[in-house]
C-alpha cells in the first residue's frame, strides 16, 4: 500500500513506466511548464490570473530505422507546448478536468502519440499545489479525433511564399518590401533561386540535383544575411513553429524536396517553378514572385511584381 500511495503522487512518467506492462513505450515529457492563467469556477477566481503547471508526459511509438538527427522524424516537445497553448487561448474554462482533457486529445492526433498523461495543477490557491491528473489513450478519444482534426486543419496558417530574384534580394528597397510583406497579416517564407555564380557541374542527373538544392540554400543564407529577420528553415516541424510565432522564414529546400513522396517536376535550376511547387505544399494563400516571371503552372494564386518602392 506505501508504493501504491507513493506511485499516486508520483511524477506522470514514474506513473507511465508502472503502467505500461510488458510492452513498454518510448517517451518525451515537459516537466514544469508554469503558466499565468485566468481559470475556475469561483467569481474571485474570475478576472485574476493564476500560475497554473502543466506536466505532460506522452508514451509514442519506438522510431524504427535511422533517425538521422531528424526534427521531422520525432514528435516534438513544440507539440506538446502548442496544445497547451491553443486550448488556453481557445475560452476561459472552469475546470482543470476540461483543460487536461482537451490537452490530451491534442497531443493524441499526433501519430506517434499512443498515450498521454496529463498533469495540472494550481499553484496559487492554497499552500500547496492543487491539481488533476488524466491518462488517455488514443483508443480512448478515438471518436473525438476526426472532429479535432477537422478543427486543427481549419485553424492552420496558410503562408504568404515570396519567390525573391537575385536582383531583388540585393535590392537596397528589401528592408522595405519585407516591412510591407509582414503587414500583411499572413506568415511569410521567402524562397530564392540559385546564385549568379558558376554552379559546378557534375555531369550525372541526381548528384546535379544535390549540387543545385544546395546552391540554392547558399543563396538562402545570403539573403539571410542582409535582414535579421529572415531565418532559414529546412524541415516542416521548424516551419510550422516559425508560421505559428510570426518568423519571416528563407526556404532551404533540399530536405523537403528530397523527402516528399512526390517530388517536385521542376528541376532545380528551374527555381520559380520549384517555390510554386513548395507554395502548393503549403497549402499557401499566395504566390509573389518579384523580378521574375511567373511559372507557366501554379495550383495556388500568383502574382509576378516589379521591384518598386512598394509592392501592394
Amino acid at each position: 500500500m506505501p508504493s501504491d500511495i507513493r506511485l499516486a503522487f508520483a511524477h506522470p512518467s514514474e506513473r507511465s513506466v508502472a503502467t505500461a506492462g510488458d510492452t513498454p513505450h518510448d517517451r518525451i515529457s515537459v516537466r514544469d511548464h508554469v503558466v499565468e492563467v485566468d481559470i475556475g469556477a469561483f467569481q474571485a477566481e474570475r478576472g485574476q490570473k493564476q500560475r497554473v503547471r502543466f506536466n505532460v508526459v506522452v508514451e509514442v511509438i519506438p522510431f524504427i530505422g535511422t533517425l538521422d538527427d531528424d526534427v521531422d522524424r520525432i514528435l516534438s516537445y513544440d507539440r506538446v507546448t502548442e496544445a497547451i497553448s491553443h486550448e488556453l487561448e481557445a475560452e476561459r474554462l472552469n475546470l482543470l478536468e476540461t483543460l487536461a482533457e482537451r490537452i490530451a486529445e491534442r497531443i493524441l492526433l499526433e501519430p506517434q502519440a499512443l498515450r498521454a498523461f496529463v498533469r495540472v495543477e494550481k499553484l496559487d490557491r492554497g499552500p500547496g499545489a492543487l491539481g488533476v491528473e488524466i491518462v488517455r489513450s488514443r483508443r480512448d478519444v478515438a471518436d473525438q479525433l476526426g472532429e479535432i482534426a477537422e478543427e486543427m486543419a481549419q485553424e492552420r496558417p496558410h503562408a504568404r511564399v515570396v519567390y525573391l530574384s537575385n536582383a531583388a534580394m540585393v535590392d537596397p528597397r528589401l528592408p522595405s518590401w519585407l516591412d510591407q510583406l509582414e503587414a500583411r497579416r499572413a506568415p511569410l517564407i521567402l524562397c530564392v533561386g540559385r546564385p549568379d555564380t558558376e554552379i559546378p557541374q557534375t555531369g550525372h542527373k541526381m548528384t546535379q540535383r544535390r549540387v543545385d538544392l544546395l546552391s540554392i540554400e547558399q543563396n538562402a543564407w545570403c539573403l539571410a544575411a542582409r535582414d535579421d529577420r529572415a531565418k532559414v528553415v529546412a524541415t516542416r516541424t521548424e516551419l510550422d513553429w516559425a508560421m505559428k510565432n510570426g518568423q519571416i522564414c528563407v526556404w532551404a529546400p533540399s530536405k523537403i524536396v528530397l523527402d516528399a513522396t512526390q517530388g517536385p517536376q521542376a528541376k532545380p535550376r528551374d527555381s520559380v517553378a520549384l517555390a510554386a511547387w513548395f507554395a502548393d505544399e503549403l497549402d499557401a494563400c499566395e504566390l509573389l514572385v518579384i523580378g521574375e516571371d511567373l511559372p507557366e503552372e501554379a495550383r495556388v494564386p500568383a502574382r509576378a511584381l516589379p521591384p518598386g518602392p512598394t509592392l501592394f
